[in-house]
């Protein structure tokens, strides 16, 4: 048993850190960890859980090119996804949709990361981005991994650095406290969970810190290569915990 709490503390610890820097990708970094030894319930809970304590961290010390008109169709777009995803919680299997999405991740993001020119998206206006937001919150009620497609989105759209990560954090945000009120609210989140949550909380503080204090001194350039290594790597994360299970080899 100790050794499942040193590693969710582990990945408490390194998820806190990437998400400090990049503002988002806690639930795909620490269920790279988690997914080996947690129950896939708590792993999910744990991971908004985390996902949100560092996102209230960061709301406090990265608040540059907040944008209310580029926020907004995300975040309705989100809220309405996530109800969706709640309700599919419990019916889906986690290892297919950890494999397909660590498939995207894996196919496209090293292909943007060594594009001299990355395309720019243009078209689709707020309404695309009401989309992209609702897939998210889907994607929030499942797990926490609410940022993985607002980001791809935004990187494609051309944001600078500071408009990309306001609207990914704030997005986040947002969309983690309704997931997170609805767990609550619907019995997801038991008492015996709060002994975990008293280890993820402490654990991640000071390397969410550290993340958001390295953010402020590195150039657009930098945080989109940056932003997509981590997603390359976490898509091979997601891949490895799950396709041992969907082959048969555990």
């Amino acid at each position: 048993m100790d050794s499942i709490y040193l590693v969710v503390a582990l990945g408490a610890i390194v998820a806190g850190f990437v998400q400090g820097l990049s503002g988002f990708a806690f639930g795909l970094v620490a269920l790279s960890f988690w997914a080996w030894v947690l129950d896939p319930k708590l792993a999910a809970t744990l991971s908004v859980f985390g996902a949100l304590t560092g996102q209230l961290l960061a709301a406090f010390t990265v608040r540059r090119g907040f944008n209310l008109k580029t926020l907004l169709p995300f975040v309705l777009g989100g809220l309405a996804g996530i109800p969706l995803g709640v309700y599919l919680l419990p019916l889906l299997d986690m290892h297919w949709l950890k494999a397909i999405l660590g498939t995207l991740l894996v196919l496209w993001c090293p292909a943007m990361l060594l594009s001299r020119q990355l395309p720019r998206v243009t078209a689709g206006g707020r309404a695309a981005d009401g989309v992209v937001g609702f897939a998210g919150g889907i994607m929030g009620g499942l797990g926490g991994f609410t940022g993985t497609l607002p980001t791809l989105w935004c990187t494609l759209r051309g944001y600078e650095r500071d408009v990309q990560r306001s609207v990914v954090q704030n997005f986040n945000l947002s969309m983690l406290l309704v997931t997170m009120g609805t767990y609550v609210g619907t019995g997801i989140v038991t008492r015996e969970m709060l002994p975990m949550f008293a280890i993820v909380a402490p654990a991640m503080l000071i390397p969410t810190l550290l993340g958001t204090r390295l953010y402020i001194g590195i150039s657009d350039l930098r945080f989109r290569q940056i932003v997509l290594s981590l997603l390359t790597v976490s898509g091979i994360a997601l891949l490895a915990s799950s396709l041992p299970a969907l082959l048969g080899w555990r």
